[in-house]
């Protein structure tokens, strides 16, 4: 039986799959400034219950799984609406803008949910803690099939265990893995990489 993947892998995976690597296969883990405020602004959303507000139930921090997709988790928010249907709904630091790995994460929970409770989730929400804004997504046939792939691909990865090659970008910088990946010197060519490892051969 394959191990459950994280749902938070899946925009480790699009943002970077060797970051998504370094974690799952190897284990790294780290913290910076970036990282530090997602704790913040999830730090209410991670207590678990539930409240009412304005007819709709929000549930906190409710666990979630697909058997089917090797999948688990938990959602930030769930609102559940007056006809019982299901929103939810993520959080994430910064400002309102479109990310492909956002998207993905949110709609892996809508197929968790739609496994577990068996209705269908056409829809959810990414709120943006800077702008204090949601972006409404729905989660159509082609966000599915890259959500799918994606989780397909992480876990080729972690039948692998092979961990890509860096491809440095500016992006880089912000991770909360720069140090341990290295990007600047992993990303080199093969043949220059291979040079600077025979130079600490004994």
């Amino acid at each position: 039986m394959r191990e459950p993947l994280a749902l938070s892998l899946l925009n480790d995976f699009l943002y970077c799959n060797r970051r998504a690597a370094l974690k799952v296969v190897e284990g790294w883990r780290s913290a910076n400034q970036h990282t530090a405020r997602g704790d913040i602004v999830h730090e209410h959303a991670d207590l678990r219950g539930y409240e009412i507000a304005k007819g709709v139930k929000l549930l906190r921090a409710l666990p979630v799984f697909s058997d089917k997709l090797g999948l688990n988790g938990k959602c930030d928010i769930i609102e559940q609406r007056p006809d019982g249907s299901l929103f939810p709904v993520e959080f994430k630091v910064g400002k309102r803008r479109q990310w492909e790995n956002d998207d993905a994460q949110l709609c892996s929970q809508a197929l968790c949910l739609e496994e577990m409770f068996h209705i269908a989730i056409p829809r959810g929400a990414i709120f943006h803690a800077d702008s204090k804004r949601r972006r409404e997504i729905e989660f159509s046939p082609e966000l599915r099939t890259l959500t799918e792939k994606t989780i397909a691909d992480l876990h080729a990865l972690l039948a692998s265990t092979d961990i890509p090659r860096a491809v440095f970008r500016e992006a880089c910088e912000e991770c909360s893995l720069y140090e341990i990946c290295q990007p600047r010197v992993t990303s080199q060519p093969a043949a220059l990489h291979h040079a600077a490892e025979r130079l600490f051969e004994t």
